[in-house]
C-alpha cells in the first residue's frame, strides 16, 4: 500500500489497482468545519487533474481533483449524512471516493511523504 499526494492537497492511497482518494489533514485544517460534500457518480470516468468532487466548509468551497485518470468505483456515502468525518478522520473514515486506476505510471508524478511534507512546511 502506497500513499501519494498532489500539490492541491489530495491524497491517493493505492491498494492494488484501486486508489482511495481524499483530502489531507493539512487541507481539512485549512478549510475548517466541512459542512457538505458533493460526491462523484460511480462509473464516472475522470482524467488526471479534472474536478471529481466538491467539499464545502464554513470558510469556502473547494474542488477535489482527480490525482490520476480512472473510473470511480465507489463513493463514501457516509459523508452525505456526516461530512465532518473528513475533519475527524480525513485519511480513514473520511475518504471521498475510490478509483480504478487507468495508468499506474501517473502515480510516479505525484508527491511522496517527504515531498508533501516539504510542500506544507
Amino acid at each position: 500500500m502506497t500513499t501519494k499526494f498532489t500539490p492541491d492537497h489530495e491524497y491517493i492511497r493505492v491498494e492494488g489497482t484501486t486508489g482511495i482518494v481524499g483530502i489531507t489533514p493539512y487541507a481539512q485544517e485549512a478549510l475548517g468545519d466541512i459542512v457538505f460534500v458533493e460526491l462523484p457518480a460511480v462509473g464516472k470516468v475522470l482524467k488526471k487533474g479534472t474536478e471529481a468532487a466538491v467539499v464545502e466548509s464554513v470558510k469556502a468551497a473547494s474542488e477535489i481533483y482527480a490525482p490520476v485518470a480512472g473510473t470511480v468505483t465507489e463513493v463514501n456515502e457516509a459523508l452525505t449524512g456526516e461530512p465532518g468525518l473528513i475533519n475527524s478522520d480525513p485519511e480513514a473514515a473520511g475518504w471521498i471516493y475510490k478509483i480504478a486506476i487507468a495508468d499506474a505510471a501517473e502515480l510516479d508524478g505525484l508527491l511522496d511523504d517527504a515531498g508533501y511534507a516539504d510542500l506544507t512546511k
